[in-house]
């Protein structure tokens, strides 16, 4: 592994190492307007949601790590404080690419990359009709990072108004992640879409507590079956099964494999590994334990 000091390398190589590295990136498809009303659309991936209450998202239009020079995008919310972030699915991947071109700012990106400007409802500038979902903000704050080029400038915006488009919500009305279809960005001119092909589902902890890697059996932290995260998964569980559970999978579901090997334990222990490293496969964590302790119930 090398070890770099960013202060000793050239601002390029600081942006490539960055983008490269930390990524997926959100893209916030920022709706302006200058003093004179004229609009602006640009995207940034130097973005997030960074609070719900109140509703705060951040952006960051860097200045030029070539020029040093600012964003339209940036000068014109000194100005007037309000911003339209839009969404960016597969969908629109293309003509928002197209929007990133460095346009003067007398030219409307809306109509050189083909969108549909549409009024917004408690803020001047227009959002994109086709964006799945439109938030209408209003700027509280803008945080410069520094003078000097490739330097952020945060900012601060609050949502005053959610735009979601019915397509892409579930029969909960929560937004589906699979018909979203959301693109991130990577490093270089690479991007990512959120499709079921590239998404997983890990629960998230949030009442619970797992056992831990510590306590986990010896022999399952050696063995060398189970990846890393699959001995996350054994350890995220919060109790083990009980010895009668244990008992009855074991008659239930492990009878033959138990037969089959009763005079050799160490292929008996190499095969329920394996059985547990398949459940987990499926996210069947109960299931991967019973097969594991019914070794140690033998």
């Amino acid at each position: 592994m090398i070890s770099l000091n960013p202060k000793e390398l050239t601002v390029q190589k600081v942006h490539q190492y960055l983008l490269g590295a930390i990524g997926p990136r959100p893209i916030a498809f920022a709706s302006t307007v200058d003093a004179g009303g004229r609009p602006n659309l640009a995207p940034f991936s130097f973005f997030n949601v960074f609070s719900a209450n109140p509703p705060i998202l951040i952006f960051s239009p860097a200045r030029s790590g070539r020029l040093n020079t600012t964003k339209d995008t940036y000068n014109n919310v000194k100005v007037v404080p309000e911003v339209v972030i839009n969404v960016v699915n597969y969908e629109i991947v293309q003509q928002m690419s197209l929007a990133s071109s460095p346009y003067t700012s007398d030219i409307d990106e809306f109509v050189k990359s083909g969108f549909t400007p549409i009024k917004s409802e408690t803020i001047k500038p227009a959002r994109v009709a086709e964006s799945p979902v439109q938030f209408e903000c209003k700027v509280n704050q803008v945080v410069e990072l520094g003078t000097e080029g490739g330097a952020g400038n945060l900012i601060i915006c609050e949502v005053t108004r959610i735009h979601i488009d019915e397509n892409i919500l579930d029969e909960n009305g929560m937004i589906d992640q699979h018909k979203i279809d959301l693109v991130s960005r990577m490093g270089g001119d690479w991007y990512c879409r959120a499709q079921k092909h590239s998404m997983f589902e890990v629960k998230k902890p949030i009442t619970s507590c797992g056992i831990g890697f510590d306590q986990l059996p010896s022999d399952i932290l050696s063995s060398k079956v189970f990846t890393k995260n699959e001995l996350g998964q054994l350890a995220g569980i919060e109790e083990l099964p009980n010895e009668t559970d244990v008992n009855e999978y074991k008659l239930l579901e492990l009878s033959d494999l138990f037969l089959s090997l009763e005079d050799d334990a160490q292929k008996l222990e190499f095969e329920l590994h394996n059985r547990a490293s398949r459940l987990l496969k499926e996210n069947k964590i109960q299931e991967a334990w019973l097969s594991l302790l019914a070794f140690n119930n033998g």
